[in-house]
């Protein structure tokens, strides 16, 4: 058993939770917790096969928070519940993190579709974690326990607070990017559409990075579906 806290925020994830449970136990974590922050459809009964299924107001900062809250174990782990994880992941985190001069990390990321676009979205999440130290939420990020507290957790924040938090780390730690991937559902580039997912997603960064709070900017961000 890995001493890690896998924690899954979820809303409307019927089709997905279920079957991520049963694959995350496959490496057997300390324990897997669930957050809804109110689903419509039946997310949370079909999460039981969790350890802890938690109920919060919607939020994605509050909902990894109170999971963090809740974890037992000295690493915390948090998955979007439309990723997936490679084989020896959990392993890998918790070598990475026995080293001292890193302070969190993340995996490859892997989308789950075919095509040049995806594989250029794929390399730029590793470079940009490279290059920037910035990590986001559906990269997997996993930290030790006594610094995610010590930092205070991710801020308040109704979008982007994946961003804002790595900002936090970086200017701390070292946040690196490990070898094991982590799979990605493509259903917001799907949906969407790649180069227009793509460059919504850059100009709201951009606004981010240019001051517009964050809040203003959340309904602008369309839910996956």
């Amino acid at each position: 058993m890995t001493p890690i806290s896998v924690i899954i925020p979820t809303l409307n994830e019927a089709a997905c939770i279920a079957q991520l449970i049963r694959d995350v136990r496959t490496q057997q974590p300390a324990e897997i917790i669930v957050v809804d922050c109110g689903s419509i459809d039946n997310t949370a009964e079909l999460a039981a096969d969790a350890d802890v299924v938690l109920h919060t107001a919607r939020g994605r900062a509050r909902q990894m928070n109170a999971g963090a809250d809740r974890a037992r174990s000295d690493i915390l782990l948090f998955l979007h519940a439309d990723c997936t994880l490679e084989q020896g992941a959990l392993q890998q985190a918790v070598r990475i993190l026995a080293n001292s001069t890193i302070l969190a990390g993340c995996f490859t990321m892997k989308v789950q579709a075919e095509g040049w676009m995806y594989r250029s979205i794929e390399a730029s999440a590793s470079a940009r974690v490279r290059l920037t130290g910035i990590a986001y939420g559906d990269q997997g990020l996993f930290m030790r326990r006594v610094d995610f507290e010590r930092l205070g957790g991710f801020p308040p924040l109704r979008f982007m607070e994946d961003l804002f938090f790595s900002r936090t780390l970086r200017r701390v730690g070292r946040v690196i990017v490990g070898s094991r991937k982590i799979y990605v559902s493509p259903r917001r580039w799907q949906r969407a559409g790649v180069v227009r997912q793509t460059l919504r997603n850059w100009w709201l960064t951009g606004l981010a990075a240019g001051g517009v709070h964050p809040d203003r900017l959340a309904d602008r961000y369309s839910p996956p579906g």
